[in-house]
């Protein structure tokens, strides 16, 4: 493995924790109801990709599906653990299903020509064969198919986007490059769906184009195609030095040369402080183009909250209406209410009460030898926080390498962590996240302090 790559590795470990354990293995039946479950034989799979799938307790007639693609290092169990689509599918009942791949590092191809061509090779098949097995199984909406995705997951969006506009009517790409930007100039001409390895001109944005030449790439993905393109969503931080933040506007360009509509924003808003939305196409709730840029972050997305903005524009936040009990599960009596889940923000209706003053910090590891990754969560007490300190004891030998929603002090021995700009104001009772990255073994309990 390249430098470059294991550069990306170690810091894409960063962007999303926590590994569900176990799954259930299932050859080609449904998931059960409520549990991530690992489906095989879903169809065509030149790549050996894995497929887990989240079913909520109730759907609506007709639901419609979210792909959610993982990060370098991570997996499909990974970034269901660590986002929140989850939860939203449980509250606006959509089925997501999570794919795993399975090369070294744990990065999609989206360089190969196999990747990058209508009904290649490479992973984008194997994708594919698991939205149709679902659309199929579940007798889903098909024009209601998305994908979302961050740092790799992003590229293979874009991807995916334009190997498939016959299959997704949207996409949301947090942290990505532009379809192609990645494409190989070189290869193993024995093993066609193989990475060429890292494009460090694309990475480090340098790989400038055209709007029209960004479109004819997507074009080209697949030759002959004249149906509708999907819409697309694109997110980015400033500070971003894994994959530059040049690369946003390469997507800007490309997807609205795609989707026929002028480069210039119809409407720019600040939906949070730092953050910067502009609208191309129209100024609807579902735009042809939409971009939201994060000043002061880089490869950490996507943020707690975000998610939820994506499912908006996707259009899957509307109600649902008369839900019916997923294939798999059994009959709700008519007093049974559509799951739902709460907020990152607001606490579980089942939780104790709020401590007195103050605030509590409880960590979530995802280890591995020689490894880990901590998520804290930071719940306000009784009255609102204006600012917080986390403070941790690390085991001998363990060392934080990389942090993020948060200003680290120290990195061994009993650093501390202090809230950044978005994240600092927390009502009465409610959480706020960050998290960090280090090696040896992680810390077990932290201590908050009101600032």
């Amino acid at each position: 493995m390249t430098r470059h790559w294991r550069t990306l590795l170690a810091s894409l470990a960063a962007v999303l924790a926590g590994l569900v354990a176990t799954t259930t293995l299932l050859p080609a039946s449904p998931a059960a109801a409520a549990t991530l479950t690992e489906v095989t034989g879903f169809g065509t799979n030149p790549t050996g990709i894995r497929m887990h799938l989240y079913v909520p307790d109730r759907l609506p007639a007709k639901p419609a599906v979210l792909v959610a693609v993982h990060y370098c290092t991570g997996s499909g169990p990974a970034f269901y653990s660590g986002t929140e689509f989850k939860s939203l599918a449980d509250q606006y009942g959509f089925i997501v299903i999570y794919p795993s791949t399975v090369r070294t590092g744990n990065c999609w191809d989206v360089s190969s020509a196999g990747a990058l061509t209508h009904n290649g090779n490479s992973d984008p098949v194997g994708i594919t064969s698991m939205v149709r097995y679902v659309q199929q199984r579940y007798a889903t909406d098909t024009a209601r198919t998305y994908v979302t995705g961050a740092s790799s997951g992003a590229m293979m969006t874009n991807v995916l986007l334009a190997d498939y506009p016959d299959v997704f009517a949207a996409g949301a790409a947090f942290m990505g490059v532009p379809d192609t930007c990645f494409q190989a100039t070189a290869g193993n001409p024995a093993d066609p769906g193989q990475q060429a390895g890292w494009n460090s001109a694309c990475a480090n944005g340098q790989v400038i184009k055209t709007a029209a030449q960004w479109g004819d790439a997507v074009r080209n993905s697949y030759p002959g195609y004249s149906g509708p393109r999907p819409r697309m969503q694109l997110w980015h931080g400033v500070t971003d030095t894994t994959l530059h933040y040049n690369n946003f506007g390469e997507e800007i360009k490309q997807w609205t040369n795609v989707l026929g509509v002028s480069q210039t924003p119809v409407k720019t808003d600040t939906p949070q402080s730092g953050w910067t939305r502009t609208w191309y196409g129209n100024a609807s709730a579902q735009p042809p183009v939409q971009a939201i840029s994060i000043a002061g972050v880089g490869h950490s997305l996507p943020l707690a909250g975000q998610a939820k903005m994506a499912i908006s524009f996707f259009g899957l936040d509307g109600t649902v209406v008369s839900p019916s009990p997923s294939p798999s599960s059994p009959s709700p009596s008519p007093s049974t209410s559509p799951s739902t889940s709460p907020s990152p923000s607001t606490p579980p209706s089942s939780s104790p009460p709020p401590v007195p003053g103050g605030c509590t910090a409880a960590i979530s590891l995802n280890s591995w030898t020689g490894g880990y990754v901590a998520t804290v969560t930071v719940t306000a007490g009784t009255t609102p926080l204006n600012g917080w300190t986390v403070g941790t004891t690390l085991p001998s030998g363990s060392a934080v390498t990389n942090t993020w929603s948060a200003t680290a002090s120290g990195t061994t021995g009993a650093p501390t962590f202090t809230n950044v700009s978005y994240n600092g104001t927390v009502a009465p009772g409610a959480t706020t996240q960050f998290g960090f990255q280090g090696t040896g073994t992680g810390p077990s309990t932290a201590t908050c302090t009101a600032r």
